[in-house]
């Protein structure tokens, strides 16, 4: 494919999956989000697809209204450490928080994951919307960061990670046995970093990698959100319900991304997708219906809620218009809440249309695997993305995604026969991370 520009492919491992209810259709076990079996399975099924990347979602706070998938699962650098064992190309990345939890800690596991998979680990780096969450970390509710602040702690965050896998020079273990010289000490570096948030003396105990660091991620569709990922991240995870709203959003992050100095291709922009795929369009449609039909109205109130502090919107009458809020979300999903307070304004919608279109939304991918492979390749090449997020809604979608839209993908010369490189920023097209001590870089 030489140097043509070719689609990024990503799927979410997601146990009994995203949806409140997908656990009761009768393809799913029910104990997916802590079989690693699973989890081998689906990883090596995206690898057998030449994906780039599988992707392990989290949160750190459940209560009893939560979605199947989030109340049982693994926590992510523990699954990816052992889908790097069974895997030899695919990407590994995983999200953690950076309001609830410390620099060097992190730094130091993925660091690890990036040596244990030879340079294919990721971190996709959220700052947790979910104000309870501080009840699990020693914390009130009050002492949850409002959302600008989460930004502002995650921008010096990731400046003292980053700062921290650049602790040694690429060469810096020489191992010459003969003179006693186990590390060259002029290539070991100390961050002293103190700022607004951390202090943090370094250095790191785990060297760089083949792809010099870990990639970064970043999930945040905020107006902080868009700014953090312009200025820090190398890939972005977003979600749109229209090209046009992924265009307008691919434009401002990449034309932000170029403001801070920034090379726009060296920032891929990846949509989260949930295709439903059939052999005819009708099948696609009855396998949507299935899922749908397995959501009650209590239990997409109850996913509804989730959005908005796990608001109880029980106590409103379904049929009525959606009730006014106020703030209450604001400080947690906010683009996610905005949206779906416009969309019920706009569509003068009731709470039961809200909390079914949250909980069941009809996927804007649905169809069969060639109307699938049209959205993606119009999407791809009129600028909405640089690739996909796959989420795997309908059981087995994943293998359907592997098996017929991807042999459609190659063949259009749109995607990859196979892997570049062994590393995930080779893949993804990004090139090496040099050392900030690098001779170019002093």
């Amino acid at each position: 494919m030489g140097n043509q520009r070719t689609l990024k492919l990503g799927a979410i491992i997601h146990g009994v999956g995203g949806n409140i209810s997908g656990w009761r259709h009768p393809k799913v076990q029910t104990n997916q989000s802590v079989s690693l079996d699973f989890y081998k399975q689906q990883a090596q099924k995206a690898e057998e697809g030449k994906l780039d990347l599988v992707f392990i979602a989290d949160g750190l706070y459940i209560n009893e209204q939560s979605i199947p998938h989030f109340l049982n699962r693994f926590e992510p650098l523990t699954i990816l450490s052992a889908l790097a064992s069974v895997t030899s190309h695919i990407g590994l990345v995983g999200t953690v928080s950076t309001s609830y939890s410390e620099p060097f800690t992190i730094a130091r596991q993925f660091g690890s994951l990036d040596q244990i998979s030879q340079g294919r680990a990721g971190w996709n780096v959220v700052t947790t919307p979910l104000e309870k969450t501080a009840l699990n970390f020693n914390k009130t509710v009050e002492d949850h960061p409002d959302h600008a602040t989460r930004y502002q702690i995650a921008e010096e965050y990731l400046n003292v990670a980053k700062g921290l896998w650049d602790s040694w020079e690429d060469d810096a273990f020489v191992g010459d046995k003969e003179n006693d010289v186990f590390f060259d000490p002029d290539k070991l570096h100390h961050l002293n970093h103190k700022g607004d948030y951390f202090s943090v003396a370094g250095p790191l105990n785990v060297g760089r990698s083949k792809q010099g660091q870990p990639v970064i991620f970043q999930a945040g569709s905020s107006t902080p959100g868009k700014r953090l990922a312009a200025k820090e991240a190398d890939a972005v995870f977003t979600g749109h319900k229209s090209l046009q709203e992924a265009q307008a959003f691919y434009q401002d992050v990449k034309k932000q991304a170029a403001e801070f100095g920034r090379n726009p291709d060296e920032l891929v922009i990846l949509p989260g997708i949930s295709p439903i795929i059939g052999s005819t369009q009708e099948e696609a449609e009855r396998k949507y219906e299935e899922l749908a039909n397995l959501v009650s109205i209590e239990r997409a109130l109850a996913y509804l809620g989730r959005f908005f502090d796990h608001h109880d919107f029980s106590q409103y009458p379904l049929d009525e218009a959606f009730p006014e809020l106020g703030d209450l979300g604001a400080n947690s999903f906010r683009s996610t809440t905005d949206r779906i307070k416009e969309d019920a304004k706009e569509h003068s919608l009731t709470l039961r249309e809200v909390a079914l279109r949250t909980a069941t939304p009809r996927p804007e991918f649905i169809g069969t695997p060639e109307k699938i492979a049209d959205q993606l390749q119009a999407w791809f090449e009129q600028q909405g993305s640089d690739g996909f997020m796959i989420g795997t809604s309908y059981p087995g979608s994943l293998d359907d995604f592997v098996d017929q839209v991807v042999p459609i993908l190659q063949a259009r010369g749109l995607f990859r026969e196979d892997y570049e490189s062994h590393t995930l920023r080779g893949n993804l097209g990004l090139p090496f991370k040099e050392s900030r001590y690098a001779p170019a870089n002093v």
